[in-house]
């Protein structure tokens, strides 16, 4: 039997949310080995997040089976106000499984997913959320200009000759793509090539708006899963995804959208940077040239990246992991 009257009935409102939702997606099974410095990274991707996006939003977190001190430190943080929503899963449901609960989830009208290795720049969420609203038809917006594949992005190309200017051009400086790659385990003597014999694609938009004066917006063609602002109406359309691998099939977004017929673009200068998985760019360990890593580099170092040594230690290094983690 009901005892008294719930006090929640004489409540007059309730909290709403704000209009953006930002959802980051964070794995940490253990802080060691590839991980070690994943936590810290973690901690200066929220710090940049937060710093000066340009525009309010509520933060959402979904932990995919992540170790117990990485789950205090969250926990830690939702409790002094500085996560809106959380969800801590007890197993890995991979990218595609954690895709599902928080793009439905989410709260906002806009949502603007991100990886947990992402350093933000000021105004990175203003800037993307203007080209999401200026053109039409987006899917999403990758808040940096790098390279994508090209039939990745062909419906932008074709809705952009016929609605927009747009040019063909290496309008991503050298240093702007070449730091980019290095972040993802590249080396500079590889990029040289694939830099002069590929471009970008330019697109500038003016669009039909009554009373005042509407001006040009620019954008690049092209966008990526591992950090974009999306509205929620659109990224349900694609929902759910049914991958049988943790991780290497995101890219089935980036094809579905592509295949609907939406805009994939990206801002014309970097307001977001991969970490990957060390502080290594902030310490200026990139780009520093093939010499002055080969005089830090001793006999072992340089016998480990043989290719038949390397590919035999990162299959152990594989099974040992499956083996815990799987």
């Amino acid at each position: 039997m009901r005892k008294g009257q719930n006090p929640a009935k004489s409540a007059k409102s309730v909290a709403k949310p704000e209009r953006i939702t930002v959802a980051l997606l964070n794995y940490i099974p253990f802080l060691s080995g590839f991980y070690a410095e994943t936590l810290d990274v973690l901690k200066v991707s929220l710090e940049s997040m937060r710093k000066d996006a340009g525009l309010p939003f509520d933060l959402m977190i979904f932990d995919n089976g992540s170790c117990p001190e990485v789950r205090d430190f969250l926990i830690q943080e939702k409790e002094e106000g500085r996560i809106q929503y959380m969800i801590l899963s007890e197993k890995n449901m991979g990218k595609g499984g954690a895709w599902n609960v928080m793009l439905a989830g989410a709260p906002g009208e806009i949502i603007s997913y991100t990886d947990a290795d992402v350093l933000f720049y000021p105004n990175w969420l203003s800037r993307s959320v203007e080209l999401l609203e200026t053109f039409p038809n987006v899917g999403m917006v990758t808040a940096r200009p790098f390279r994508t594949s090209p039939e990745l992005y062909s419906s932008t190309l074709e809705w952009a000759k016929k609605n927009a200017t747009l040019e063909e051009g290496q309008f991503i400086p050298w240093e702007t793509f070449l730091e980019f790659n290095l972040s993802l385990g590249q080396t500079e003597e590889e990029n040289v090539k694939v830099y002069a014999e590929t471009s970008d694609w330019r697109i500038t938009y003016r669009p039909e708006r009554s009373g005042a004066q509407s001006k040009d917006v620019v954008a690049l063609a092209g966008a990526s899963h591992w950090q974009f602002t999306a509205y929620k109406s659109t990224l349900q359309q694609f929902l759910p995804f049914d991958m049988d691998k943790p991780m290497g099939q995101v890219r089935q977004l980036d094809k579905r959208m592509n295949d609907a017929g939406l805009l994939r673009l990206m801002v014309s200068d970097p307001l977001a940077m991969n970490m990957s998985n060390t502080l290594g760019y902030l310490r200026g360990e990139l780009g520093k040239g093939k010499e002055r890593r080969k005089k830090k580099e001793g006999l072992g170092k340089r016998l480990l990246e043989l290719s038949p040594i390397k590919k035999m230690l990162l299959a152990v290094y594989n099974k040992i992991f499956s083996w815990y983690y799987s």
